[in-house]
């Protein structure tokens, strides 16, 4: 990963505690922060600028500062559920088939801005949380806790067992979102909600759709179809979180 943000909030992951190799520009070695040279599982190479841009993707802007380190595997399920919440209303974004490495990365940083409980994806449909997603979230994939799943309905089941009502995003939802939010008191006897986001060109699948308590839409009175997932999952969270 590269990118000061990505960086940063890697080296302050505590799970993130061994095989770490950091690349830094001639003038970023001049300041290196006591705490990384203290640690021994960290290796600093200080390189010239081009150097670090050929051990990366052809365009990567990394501001002079890249970091060779593990791949994040996540939580389980259950692990995230159990999680601790910063107040009493829980919410759990889960995303299906989105694989677009930018859109995760952008979910990711605004699951860390609204102060989301976790983040549900599949296993096998979802880009590993490196390279340009780490750049895009911006440090967010080492704040905001994950897991991957081998069957997103089965999760659905899962954390409706534990009194998490689903919401899944979709055109044909019967009810805008702010409506059927307030219909089914979020905030106030709906403490627990699963939104449930698709990918842009096929959205929700419909296994998954069917496993949704309910779906509902964001207006879009401009006539437009679609937005962005990202888009969508920012909006969704601003609407949920005005009710806190």
């Amino acid at each position: 990963m590269w990118g000061v943000h990505a960086v940063e909030a890697a080296l302050k992951n505590s799970s993130r505690a061994s095989q770490l190799k950091l690349f830094l520009s001639e003038e970023r070695g001049k300041s290196v922060p006591p705490a990384w040279s203290k640690r021994s599982e960290i290796r600093i190479s200080v390189l010239p600028m081009s150097d670090i841009s050929r051990l990366l993707p052809q365009g990567a802007v990394h501001q002079g500062i890249a970091l060779n380190a593990p791949v994040l595997e996540g939580n389980s399920l259950e692990t995230l559920m159990e999680g601790d919440t910063k107040n009493s209303l829980q919410v759990i974004l889960m995303i299906d088939q989105v694989t677009d490495p930018q859109n995760i990365g952008a979910i990711f940083r605004s699951a860390a801005a609204f102060g989301v409980q976790g983040l549900v994806m599949q296993d096998r449909h979802s880009p590993p949380l490196q390279g340009v997603l780490a750049k895009t979230a911006a440090g967010a994939i080492d704040m905001v806790p994950f897991a991957r799943v081998t069957n997103l309905s089965r999760a659905l089941e899962a954390l409706n067992e534990q009194g998490y009502v689903s919401v899944g995003l979709a055109g044909e939802g019967a009810f805008n979102l702010h409506e059927l939010l307030a219909q089914q008191g979020w905030g106030k006897s709906l403490k627990k909600l699963v939104l449930v986001l698709g990918s842009e060109g096929e959205g929700i699948r419909r296994l998954v759709a069917e496993h949704c308590d309910h779906l509902a839409r964001i207006p879009m009175p401009g006539g437009f179809e679609s937005l962005n997932v990202s888009h969508a999952a920012s909006i969704s969270l601003y609407e949920v979180c005005a009710r806190r």
